[in-house]
């Protein structure tokens, strides 16, 4: 029950964009972990082959109770992207594959990403609405983003 309390809740808030796969991904990480979930996206379990013995039954329950569970974690997954992403990932057969592939799409830091990112901070003042508590917000956010894109700013930025 929990954890359907968990994703709701997550549901409500930020989803997976083209531009918050950094801080979704950390998100996305604490929470599977929390739901001893997060084992999915990083292994795969293949069916074992028809069988009849003891051990074949328990290969396929173990295998069983581990679809199960992926198939929670690709829910998961899919429901805390939004709408437009869905699409380009239910595809993929397991929890792994579809973390793999968002890697893959978003995980990168490309040259243009990172000029984005660089041009999006210099460029960046204070709002007047803003509070200065928010503002500073703003620009930690935005420095840890370089930072994770593994940018360092020079004294004068």
């Amino acid at each position: 029950m929990a954890s359907k309390n968990i994703i709701a809740d997550l549901n409500k808030r930020e989803k997976l964009t083209d531009t918050n796969y950094d801080i979704w991904h950390k998100k996305m990480k604490f929470l599977l972990n929390e739901q001893e979930l997060y084992e999915h996206l990083t292994t795969t379990m293949t069916k074992p082959p028809k069988g009849s013995t003891a051990q074949h039954r328990r290969d396929l329950e173990v295998f069983e109770a581990w679809s199960k569970k992926d198939h929670c974690t690709r829910f998961t997954l899919l429901s805390c992207m939004h709408d437009d992403l869905i699409g380009a990932y239910e595809h993929c057969p397991t929890a792994k594959e579809i973390w793999d592939q968002l890697l893959f799409d978003f995980g990168g830091t490309s040259v243009t990403r990172l000029r984005s990112l660089v041009l999006k901070f210099e460029m960046y003042k204070k709002k007047p609405k803003n509070s200065m508590t928010e503002h500073l917000r703003i620009m930690s956010a935005m420095i840890r983003v370089l930072k994770n894109a593994e940018n360092a700013l020079s004294d004068e930025q």
